[in-house]
């Protein structure tokens, strides 16, 4: 196509955009609402599944977890025996790495930091393809047991502490009290986050690393299961066979360490490590931000198959003076291109707005969230998208004006203009389809509506009003023992709870809702386990005295813990009503004992008070059984520590860590949220998932009711002459409007039948994504198909009373 006919065809196009702004502007910004949403979804969609892990060959990276479906446990992480046997045994993997998160006391340099970090093998850093900006990475020579502790951070950590000194290579710092020298600072572009590998401190992203020397009594750890294994395929070897190396190595495990039947080794993917959790809700996304972007499209198309026909004399007296009909269609149908390109610049923004807006919602765990942007793909998308829609919905208009019958249109100048039986049809037949795909979305939104209520009137198991929680680790060489551990969290609590509108303080070692937990094999006195049968395994936590009047989980048997369980008293423990319904469903558990199993043996402990379930991952999860012990007794330096407050909690926070720094001004303090945040955190990813989709079901909804009442009114008009016969031959007004919204309800009442339809089909995909709701749920199916009539009544209603007002004396002087 010459350039000259090409700008012609441009400045016809928007010469044409200025004469019909109002629907210029309703098409414009139907395409921006189509062509945003999914330039958004697919900026997701490009960094999780089609933009490869910033590894070398990150193809061949898998994660090494532990699989025991007879325990309800899908994914769990290796121990250091574990590890080491899978280590020596396999044969597909040509290197393999292990790796503990951790959080980590920097003192020395003003204030106390807490830092983030992994204690990791060498082979990590060459697995991952990681480079040093300045010095080194780990060594193998730094594996090696009883070796000098040394650190290696990330670009991020040196720039934020130590303003991005270049000296920094050699200098000592202090990590929990023990000395180490920075051997090197990692390139700004390695990134390793608990998305692509997972630690078990609930960290987003560690910034310092120290190696994990594997000494024998490291190794002897058969049962600390809670470390990331990373491992590369060997070139040419696949996954499937690497799973049959590892079936036969789990088979060993199970037989030496005599695990439950359906203990097993996994390899999984590391691309789908990162994005396997959020599958399912981008694959509904992304099929709702396709229906928008059809309904638009049908809008769209509509508008211009309206406006085709106020053309087609124009057409007409253009063919007759000698323009073909194929540069016709090709100029309409670069208006149409035009129209879609600007809608698409305008869903730029819209896209723009909606990734901002998703990261101040904090969506919940979405994986590489920091790479999410609109870079050059996701722009070359919204091209070609926007190229595509132009063509999608211009075609038919094109035609419909370009195959003007010459004669005909000429003819029929002078009386007014008749649309063709055809575009009629297809018109409608649009509208209907805008229906459906409305109703579909609709339902879908008010499932996850319904899902999120349901899910919001679960009850956590405690009280989160007025509380604040708080985290600290003692690692430093003041508390190098356990008696010392125990002595701090004896004394902070009491500290804690004199302070003004403080009205009680307890400490654990794993909070509900914090994304951390800890469990381990057990066994009850009395109880025999057969061969068989699953293996015993529950939630173990610590907990001071006053933890449970707290945070006010019930005491349902017995007594909480006192300040007489000491290290001098005999043992005891707290569990919660699921163990004791499982063990002593007809009689008290009081006095009854159970002990830990794996590793050393461990005391026999005597149950003392049976408490109510507690929620500790997520009001959806299922909870497994838990065994609470007194902190005094089997001291841990880590703790959340939890007070309830009379009134505010964040206002209590200052005084709080006033008293922690009064006891020890190097002791950093962290992890500081109300109970309240951290419930709504655990219910992130369902707001955003009910948010967007919701969002999407509006913006579908209105551009339906557009196309109803766009059609409705375009059959007003273009039927006032006929209405003005049947208004002369007796007609009533009512009888006209009864006939303009039959023909608007009609439309409706196709759009939802095939709505309905497709929404059985929508929802099988969302099954895994609702919570006590059934996905064929015939209130949200009603509720649904109520509130879409009712809109389509409202559309309809204004076309159908200006019907009624037609003059027939006038409408039969106009033909």
């Amino acid at each position: 196509m010459r350039f000259d006919i090409a700008a012609q065809d441009l400045r016809y196009a928007f010469r044409a955009m200025r004469r019909t702004p109002a629907s210029t502007a309703i098409i414009v910004l139907s395409l921006a609402i189509g062509i945003g949403a999914n330039t958004a979804l697919f900026s997701v969609a490009d960094v999780l599944f089609l933009k490869p892990l910033p590894y070398p060959h990150p193809e061949q990276l898998s994660l090494l977890f532990l699989r025991i479906p007879g325990l309800g446990i899908q994914r769990d992480w290796p121990s250091p025996g574990e590890f080491a046997d899978i280590h020596s045994q396999n044969r597909s993997f040509s290197e393999m790495s292990i790796a503990l998160g951790a959080s980590f006391n920097l003192t020395g340099r003003g204030d106390p930091a807490r830092v983030e970090g992994v204690w990791a093998s060498s082979s990590l850093f060459h697995i991952l393809g990681a480079k040093a900006l300045l010095g080194r990475t780990l060594l193998s020579e730094d594996d090696t047991p009883g070796k000098p502790l040394v650190a290696v951070m990330t670009y991020g950590l040196w720039k934020r502490l130590y303003g991005g000194n270049p000296a920094i290579v050699g200098q000592t710092i202090t990590i929990d009290g023990k000395l180490a020298p920075v051997v090197g600072v990692l390139d700004k572009n390695f990134i390793l986050n608990g998305d692509s590998m997972p630690m078990t401190s609930a960290i987003e992203q560690p910034e310092l690393f120290i190696p994990l020397q594997l000494s024998r009594q490291v190794i002897a750890l058969r049962s600390y299961e809670s470390f990331s294994v990373v491992a590369r395929l060997r070139p040419g070897v696949s996954f499937a066979a690497a799973q049959t190396g590892l079936d036969v190595i789990s088979a060993r495990i199970r037989d030496k360490d005599k695990r439950d039947p359906t203990f097993s080794i996994r390899a999984v993917p590391m691309n789908e490590q990162v994005a396997g959790s959020v599958r399912r809700v981008m694959f509904v996304l992304l099929a709702s931000v396709g229906f928008v972007l059809l309904i638009a499209v049908a809008n769209a198309a509509n508008l211009l198959l309206a406006r085709a026909v106020s053309r087609e004399k124009e057409a007409a007296i253009r063919v007759a003076v000698g323009s073909g009909r194929w540069r016709l269609f090709r100029q309409l149908l670069t208006e149409s291109i035009v129209l879609s390109l600007c809608g698409g610049a305008a869903g730029i923004l819209l896209a723009w707005g909606l990734i901002a807006m998703a990261r101040v919602m904090e969506p919940g765990n979405i994986p590489r969230m920091g790479e999410i942007g609109l870079n050059g793909p996701v722009l070359v998308f919204t091209c070609a998208v926007s190229l595509a829609t132009g063509i999608l919905f211009g075609v038919f208009p094109a035609l419909r004006i370009s195959g003007t019958n010459l004669n005909i249109t000429l003819r029929a100048a002078g009386r007014g203009m008749r649309s063709s039986v055809g575009s009629d049809k297809l018109r409608s037949a649009l509208v209907v389809l805008e229906i459906a795909f409305s109703m579909m979305l609709l339902i879908g939104a008010g499932l996850l509506i319904q899902s999120f209520a349901r899910l919001q009137s679960v009850p956590p198991g405690f009280d989160p009003a007025r509380v604040v929680s708080l985290m600290v680790t003692l690692r430093r060489p003041n508390y190098g023992t356990p008696q010392k551990w125990a002595q701090f969290f004896d004394v902070l609590p009491q500290r804690i709870a004199g302070l003004p509108g403080i009205e009680s303080v307890g400490a654990t070692s794993s909070l509900p809702l914090s994304g951390t937990g800890g469990w381990a094999g057990f066994e009850v006195e009395g109880f025999a386990r057969k061969p068989d049968q699953p293996e015993l395994q529950s939630d173990q936590r610590n907990a001071t005295p006053d933890y449970f009047a707290t945070l006010r989980i019930p005491l349902l048997q017995g007594r909480y813990f006192t300040g007489a369980d000491t290290a001098k008293s005999a043992p005891v423990a707290v569990i919660d009503a699921k163990m004791a319904r499982r063990f002593w469903p007809h009689e008290s558990a009081i006095g009854k004992r159970l002990r830990l199993t794996g590793g050393t043996i461990k005391p026999w402990v005597t149950i003392m008070g049976v408490v109510g379930v507690v929620k500790q991952y997520g009001l959806d999860m299922d909870t497994r059984m838990t065994v609470y012990f007194p902190q005094a007794q089997f001291p841990l330096p880590t703790m959340y520590v939890v007070a309830r407050t009379k009134s505010d909690p964040s206002a209590a926070v200052p005084a709080i860590v006033r008293e922690f720094h009064a006891i020890d001004p190097q002791l950093p303090v962290y992890g500081i949220h109300t109970m309240e945040e951290r419930l709504s955190r655990s219910l992130a990813r369902q707001r955003f998932a009910m948010s967007m989709l919701g969002a999407f079901a509006g913006f579908a909804l209105i551009l339906a009711v557009v196309g109803i009442y766009g059609v409705v009114s375009y059959l007003v008009t273009q039927s006032t002459h006929d209405i003005g016969i049947r208004m002369a031959l007796g007609a009533l007004p009512r009888n006209i409007s009864g006939m303009v919204m039959g023909h608007g309800m009609r439309l409706a009442a196709a759009g939802l039948a095939a709505g309905v339809a497709g929404a059985f089909a929508l929802t099988r995909m969302m099954e895994s994504l609702l919570f006590g709701v059934d996905s064929s749920d015939l209130p949200t199916f009603a509720g649904a198909a109520l509130g879409l009539v009712l809109v389509a009544l409202a559309a309809t209603w204004i076309p159908a009373m200006r019907a009624a007002r037609v003059d027939p004396n006038t409408a039969l002087r106009q033909d």
